[in-house]
């Protein structure tokens, strides 16, 4: 198949897949594209949202419409490396033999991943940077493809361990969840209070994911399209000639390299999904905030005059 037929394919099944999980997850259309731009670009992903928005439920539904194995890790304070990478065991040989963890698996939920601490949050980093698992001097290549999507509520803060930069760095998008509206909140209502089940049928295997997402790879990008993006993170960096007097003003920390690389990554993927050969800079500004909002680092001024993380980004756009 031509790249061309290739991206064709990809956006009728992105419409088929978008449609197989709205049977079970009501509206949140926004946040299940950014998942899904994250996944086809070969990214991890951080939501963000309060308690009862079906986090857990959404994962499953896509990990189900995906045909992808799916593990949830609930994060607690005496949760250990351990417990979600595997350990070795004496069988009855008395040879160690290892057994895998939760990690083992195509989709990981990271369930208040801000709930551990810092020695188990290390533990994720090597299988989301490297997709394989090192244990006891033995290295474990996990199998393809790779995602994990973290949670965090945004509300309680007492006794969390919040993700040191290096960590929330390797997270391609921050997406937040936000209260459905009225209607959906009605249909919410009216679906998880009945007895009625909708089967969600498997429209991917592994081995086309991982083709689209080499294909959404190979998507030539303009010059023009890339300065702009990289531009784009320059100006977060308050030390930066690019900036301006708002960022000085309101950042402590702008975005690093890898920012850069994400845009033109998720533009790419973006531009695949709306049927598009090449990525714009149209296509670099939709997927801005998710990726710019969790590498910029606010300073008390902002805080103290309520100026948020989009707001900043809305003002570089």
């Amino acid at each position: 198949m031509s790249d061309v037929a290739a991206i064709h394919n990809l956006v009728q099944k992105r419409n088929e897949l978008k449609s197989e999980i709205a049977k079970i997850i009501v509206g949140q259309d926004a946040v299940v594209d950014q998942i899904l731009l994250c996944i086809f670009s070969g990214g991890h992903a951080l939501l963000v949202g309060v308690p009862g928005l079906a986090k857990t439920l959404m994962v499953n539904t896509l990990a189900q419409a995906l045909g992808l194995d799916f593990k949830r890790i609930q994060f607690t304070p005496d949760l250990m490396p351990s417990d979600i990478l595997g350990s070795e065991i004496l069988d009855e040989n008395r040879q160690f033999k290892f057994i895998k963890g939760p990690i083992f698996s195509n989709i990981i939920l990271a369930d208040e991943i801000n709930r551990t601490p810092p020695k188990t949050q290390a533990a994720l980093l090597e299988a989301m940077q490297e997709r394989s698992v090192t244990i006891a001097g033995h290295n474990y290549k996990l199998d393809l493809p790779y995602f994990v999507l973290a949670t965090q509520n945004p509300i309680e803060q007492e006794g969390t361990y919040p993700l040191p930069e290096a960590q929330l760095d390797r997270f391609m998008f921050a997406i937040k969840l936000d209260y459905p509206s009225f209607e959906e909140e009605v249909q919410v209502v009216k679906r998880t209070t009945s007895n009625e089940k909708n089967p969600i049928n498997p429209l991917f295997s592994a081995q086309e994911i991982i083709d689209f997402q080499h294909l959404i790879r190979r998507i030539p990008v303009a010059d023009n399209v890339i300065e702009y993006a990289v531009t784009l993170v320059s100006k977060t960096r308050p030390d930066n000639p690019l900036s301006n007097e708002f960022v000085k003003n309101y950042l402590d920390w702008g975005a690093g390299p890898r920012a850069s690389q994400n845009l033109i990554l998720a533009a790419k993927a973006n531009a695949a999904f709306n049927g598009k050969f090449s990525p714009d800079i149209e296509d670099v500004k939709a997927v801005a905030t998710g990726i710019l909002r969790h590498r910029i680092i606010k300073n008390y001024k902002a805080d103290a005059e309520g100026i948020t993380e989009e707001m900043i980004i809305d003002k570089l756009i």
